[in-house]
């Protein structure tokens, strides 16, 4: 098949290794060129085959799946989505993939649920169709501990700073707030997460940052020094009380295929608050969640900014943003931390 995203399966399982085939078989522009039943036999089939994409375990015999996108991303860098079994003990394990370079995840199919099996597959091709597309970094040996330096705070803030991401965000809105100093105005954060993994996010921001960082929960407090994640699978809006704000959790409808949704949040900021008082930020991610709400907030007076096409890893839903004419400024992602605070910052 010519130009067809050429996928290698890399799973211990004969079964998994022959439905993942099976459900790529028919899409006519994937074309399943092997499967490995280890990360040897996968590293010598990549020389081999030259896969575009790879779809990888997080437990494998012989060594991990974690060692092996280690070595693969620091040695031959390429599209990685995992493919594994998604549960809340499981979460850090995933996450670390993802700091490692992996382009996204996917949790393995209840075969017994024909609903959930179709969708499974939907899911799965899409997502190596944005991983064959996706920007993929090296790994740096030094790049998982590195910091990056702090902007320095000011006195005063006048304004939220409400951040939507999606594929690459959870390392993208890392990045962001490591450069993010204690004294900060109110952070809320939509990032498209499954539920057993938000909370786990976010302690593992909480413990490696200066400000303070949770999950959202009903009636949460929103505080100047504090960023607020969604939880996965809850909406997160917000409503005034006794002088200042709390978080209200919803689980209506998706929205643009999402629950949390970055349109959701947005207008509840809009409705919320004035738009002036807010810096809307939307990070790299698939889709077009958040654009149309961006553009809304913009047309009332808020601020707006959108990570560049080169430093994301899928230019998705902040392409989208400028495509419609919602965002003041494009900005590299090593860049928008301090341009935000700038923004967020009281006129003297």
């Amino acid at each position: 098949m010519a130009n067809a995203i050429r996928v290698l399966i890399v799973d211990d399982s004969p079964l998994m290794r022959q439905l993942l085939t099976s459900l790529l078989a028919d899409e006519v522009d994937i074309e399943v060129v092997g499967s490995a039943a280890d990360p040897y036999i996968a590293r010598d089939k990549i020389k081999q085959l030259q896969p575009d994409v790879l779809t990888l375990d997080i437990e494998m015999p012989r060594m991990t799946g974690l060692q092996f996108l280690k070595n693969l991303m620091r040695l031959r860098p390429m599209p990685v989505v995992m493919v594994s079994s998604l549960t809340e003990q499981g979460a850090p394990e995933t996450l670390d993939a993802l700091e490692l370079g992996a382009i996204d995840y996917i949790a393995k199919p209840q075969i017994k649920n024909e609903a959930a099996f179709q969708r499974f597959a939907r899911q799965l091709q899409e997502k190596i169709r944005v991983a064959a597309h996706a920007r993929v970094r090296a790994l740096d040996q030094g790049q998982v501990s590195k910091a990056r330096a702090q902007v320095m705070p000011v006195q005063r803030y006048e304004r939220w700073i409400a951040i939507g991401a999606s594929t690459g965000g959870t390392e993208a809105i890392k990045e962001v707030l490591m450069a993010v100093p204690k004294h900060c105005p109110p952070i809320v954060i939509t990032q498209h997460i499954p539920a057993v993994f938000s909370r786990s996010f976010a302690m593992r921001l909480n413990h490696s940052l200066e400000l303070e960082v949770c999950e959202a929960e009903d009636g949460l407090e929103v505080l100047p020094g504090r960023a607020i994640i969604a939880p996965g699978d809850y909406h997160l809006q917000f409503e005034a009380r006794n002088g200042g704000h709390i978080c209200r959790l919803s689980q209506a409808e998706k929205v643009n295929r999402h629950r949390p949704s970055v349109d959701v949040m947005f207008d509840s900021l809009a409705m919320l608050t004035s738009a002036p008082s807010l810096v809307a930020v939307l990070l790299t991610g698939m889709g077009n969640d958040g654009a149309a709400a961006m553009a809304r907030l913009r047309a009332q007076g808020a601020l707006t900014l959108a990570q560049d096409e080169a430093s994301s890893v899928v230019w998705g839903m902040p392409g989208a943003a400028v495509a419609l004419g919602a965002v003041d400024q494009v900005v590299p992602l090593s860049e928008l931390a301090q341009k935000m605070l700038k923004l967020a910052a009281a006129k003297e």
